[in-house]
C-alpha cells in the first residue's frame, strides 16, 4: 500500500455556528485550526470561507484573503479551495475565489444531485444566528446543481487555465460515470483522486456495501490510474474511514463532515480528529504521507504556484 493522505475539511458550509461552538468561523480561526491540522498530520486542508461575523457561508474573496496567506505562511498543507462552496451559491459566486487565488487543488462535484439538511433544524433549539435555521429547513427544496456544462467550465478554468489539480467528489455511482465520460473526452487525465462522499442526505448512504460498489466501479472504469479517498458524514466518519485505510485508500476527517470525537462528545478541534484517524491507520500499518509526498502523489503544481 501507498502511503495514506489525511484531508482535512476544515468548516465547510453545511453546520452552523449553533451545533458547535468549535466551529471555526473567522479567518483567525479558520486559519489557526487549519494549520493545527496540518502540524497533526493532515496532507490536504479542504477549505470554505465564513462571514466572520455570522458564521454564514461565503463565495467572497475577501473572506478567503482573510487565512490563505495565513495558512501558506504557517504550515505546508496543500491548500484545497472548494469549487461547491455551498449548494445556494451560483457557479459563478463558487468559482470566484479559486479562480482569483489559483490553488494547487480544488474540488469539484460530479454531478447534481437533491442536498437535504433540513433534518439538523429539529436538532436545534437556540440560534445564534436568524440566518441558520431558514437555511437549513429550505433545503428541503434544494438541488444541488453540478451539470456537465458546469463540470467542463471549471476542468477548463481551474484546471487548465490556472493549473490546479482536482479532488472530484462522488456522492453517488452515477457520478463516477459521469467523471469516465470526462475522461474519455480528455478533459480529466491521470492520476485521479476521487473522494467516495457518504452520508450526505440525496447521496449514498454511509453503508460498507456502498463503498465496495464504488471501489469495484472504480477499479473497473479508471484501473490503475485513480487512487479514492473515504468521507462520511457524521457519525460514520471514523468507522468508514478505517475500512478506506483497510482497503488501500485515503481518509478525510474534519469539522465539515462531523462535529464530534465520540458519542456526545464534540470535537474541540480539527487536530483532534486528525490524530484520531491517525492513530487508526498507523495502528493498520499505513504510513502517513507528508504534504510534499501527497503533491508528488498526485501531481500537484506546487504551492510556489499559487496566488497568494
Amino acid at each position: 500500500m501507498s502511503k495514506i493522505i489525511i484531508s482535512c475539511a476544515i468548516t465547510g458550509s453545511i453546520h452552523t455556528p449553533s451545533m458547535s461552538e468549535f466551529l471555526p468561523i473567522t479567518g483567525a480561526q479558520i486559519a489557526g485550526s487549519a494549520i493545527e491540522a496540518a502540524e497533526a498530520g493532515a496532507a490536504i486542508l479542504h477549505l470554505h470561507a465564513r462571514v466572520p461575523e455570522t458564521g454564514r457561508p461565503s463565495s467572497d474573496p475577501a473572506h478567503w484573503a482573510g487565512f490563505l496567506g495565513a495558512i501558506k505562511a504557517g504550515c505546508n498543507g496543500v491548500v484545497n479551495m472548494t469549487t461547491g462552496g455551498s449548494a445556494v451559491m451560483s457557479l459563478a459566486q463558487r468559482l470566484a475565489a479559486p479562480m482569483q487565488f489559483r490553488p494547487e487543488m480544488c474540488s469539484l462535484n460530479m454531478g447534481s444531485m437533491n442536498f437535504a439538511l433540513y433534518p439538523m433544524a429539529a436538532k436545534i433549539s437556540q440560534w445564534k444566528y436568524d440566518w441558520e435555521k431558514p437555511f437549513l429547513e429550505g433545503s428541503d427544496d434544494l438541488v444541488f446543481k453540478n451539470t456537465p456544462r458546469d463540470i467542463a467550465f471549471v476542468l477548463n478554468e481551474m484546471g487548465v487555465q490556472r493549473g490546479a489539480r482536482f479532488e472530484f467528489e462522488c456522492y453517488d455511482v452515477s457520478h463516477l460515470y459521469m467523471l469516465k465520460h470526462f475522461v474519455d473526452r480528455e478533459a480529466v487525465v491521470a492520476p485521479l483522486f476521487i473522494q467516495f462522499v457518504f452520508g450526505v442526505l440525496g447521496g449514498m448512504a454511509a453503508d460498507p456495501d456502498m463503498l465496495m460498489l464504488m471501489k469495484r466501479t472504480a477499479d473497473r472504469l479508471f484501473g490503475a490510474d485513480y487512487q479514492f479517498s473515504v468521507l462520511a458524514a457524521g457519525r460514520n466518519q471514523i468507522p468508514m474511514a478505517t475500512i478506506a485505510a483497510a482497503l488501500g485508500g485515503h481518509v478525510r476527517v474534519g469539522l465539515e463532515d462531523n462535529l464530534y470525537l465520540s458519542k456526545g462528545v464534540l470535537a474541540r478541534s480539527n487536530a483532534e480528529q486528525v490524530r484520531q484517524i491517525r492513530g487508526i491507520v498507523e495502528g493498520l500499518g499505513r504510513e502517513v504521507a507528508t504534504p510534499d509526498e501527497a503533491r508528488a502523489m498526485l501531481g500537484l503544481k506546487g504551492a510556489a504556484e499559487v496566488a497568494f
